[in-house]
């Protein structure tokens, strides 16, 4: 008897490479895997990468299940779930053709199997769970339902976090106070719509008058943020100002900064992370590696470092920006070169720290819109005793296929975090590489 109360959701590969705990968010609904997701998964298994750590994971839990997934019931997934099935074509008995499409691919014989289970199932049902749209597209093209997988990703693009509020038509004498007793304001004597949360930033205005402050959770208070320079880079706008702050504040351990391109994000990262040098053991640059056309490495020229080198190449350049900024022949600049070649300062793939406990370090990663939430969960994880971690990204430009604004390990990061002490954001608004830039942001 077939219950139409439950509906089937079947997975393709990539939402399995995303999250290996998918098959139980799926409530009481039943999960289907077809025959060919997991042929595909058995040729990701072995690697270091992220996805290789999802398919092992995955299928070491569908072999601890102890119900029967070859069977038509299917394995129970546990209380308040459903059950999880393995479909092979063959039991299926007569599995629609598809003609439509010319080549016999992955991606269609699962797209088979689903119009055979809806077929044979109906009413129940049956969706496709992909986050490939091209795949998702032409199941709705053959009247199957298809749709992402949602778990992980935030509630709307518009609703993200940025750290900043403006408040106008504040009292002058509370920004006077906040000048005239040592930067800090009781937040008892600034009342708000909705209250403060951990190291908000707030930009307060009275006609003429305004000032910058970051609410601190510990004392209950507001903490004036002052214009400071951090290694010949200084802030140009009020973003930037609250951004250095939270970079340069030994208290929070956790920042991330997201803005479009030219705004700065890697730049002051850097910056602050070269003031803040004594205070560390390393000061440690990554991102992660998006092969041109998902190509591997491989087929580039030259050794490991030759590979790796275009993919760098934005954060030497930020670091030839400072250098400049201090003088090419200035001991500042000098001692860039020196903390590079006794490995303070290092910049590599992000792939290269797997395994690593970082201590004491001062870690970037930019790029970090390119993460899933595993991957950035993982890095997080890894932080010692003394390590401050700073992701930077552009939520808007993402290089993966199967990642969004909504779904990606940044967006995902900054409103699982909000309001925690540890933590701070910042999102930088205006462009400051050049005219030309912002121009061509804007109107291109």
């Amino acid at each position: 008897m077939i219950d139409v109360r439950h509906k089937l959701f079947v997975l393709d590969t990539n939402v399995i490479l995303h999250d290996c705990g998918c098959i139980r968010n799926f409530e009481e609904n039943d999960v289907a895997i077809p025959i060919t997701v997991l042929e595909e998964l058995d040729q990701f298994k072995r690697g270091n990468e992220d996805i290789n750590f999802q398919a092992r994971e995955f299928l070491r839990r569908i072999d601890s299940l102890t119900g029967d997934v070859l069977s038509e019931a299917g394995s129970p997934l546990g209380d308040g779930l459903g059950t999880i099935r393995v479909i092979l074509g063959a039991a299926d008995g007569d599995m629609p053709r598809l003609d439509t499409f010319l080549q016999d691919t992955p991606d269609h014989r699962i797209l088979q199997a689903a119009l055979g289970l809806q077929r044979r199932l109906a009413p129940q049902p049956v969706i496709l769970v992909s986050k490939d749209t091209n795949l998702r597209m032409k199941a709705k093209s053959l009247g199957l339902k298809a749709q992402d997988y949602t778990s992980d990703k935030v509630q709307g693009f518009d609703k993200l976090y940025t750290g900043k509020r403006t408040v106008e038509g504040v009292d002058s004498l509370v920004i006077d106070h906040l000048y005239a007793n040592g930067g800090v304001l009781p937040a008892a004597e600034l009342p708000l719509p909705e209250p403060p949360l951990a190291n908000e930033n707030f930009v307060l205005r009275n006609g003429s008058k305004s000032a910058l402050a970051t609410f601190r959770r510990a004392d209950s208070s507001f903490v004036r943020v002052e214009r400071q320079h951090c290694y010949g880079i200084a802030p140009r706008n009020s973003e930037q100002s609250f951004a250095l702050k939270a970079l340069t504040d030994d208290d929070i351990k956790l920042v991330t900064l997201s803005g479009t391109a030219g705004t700065g994000k890697t730049l002051l990262a850097l910056a602050a992370a070269l003031e803040c040098r004594q205070r560390y053991r390393q000061i440690l640059l990554a991102r992660p590696v998006v092969p041109l056309s998902n190509r591997d490495l491989g087929f580039l020229p030259g050794d490991i470092a030759d590979k790796l080198d275009p993919y760098m190449q934005p954060l030497y350049d930020n670091l030839t920006v400072i250098r400049h900024q201090c003088g090419d022949d200035t001991q500042a600049a000098q001692r860039i070169t020196d903390m590079r070649e006794s490995e303070k300062l290092m910049i590599t793939p992000l792939a290269y720290i797997r395994g690593r406990s970082l201590q004491r370090m001062f870690f970037i990663v930019d790029e970090a819109q390119n993460l899933t939430p595993h991957e950035v969960k993982t890095i997080i994880t890894r932080a010692g005793e003394g390590t401050k971690i700073v992701f930077t990204g552009d939520v808007a430009q993402i290089d993966q296929p199967y990642l969004d604004a909504l779904s990606n390990g940044l967006s995902y990061l900054i409103h699982r975090m909000v309001g925690q002490p540890l933590y701070a954001h910042v999102t930088l608004e205006k462009g400051e590489r050049s005219a030309l830039a912002d121009l061509a942001s804007e109107l291109l």
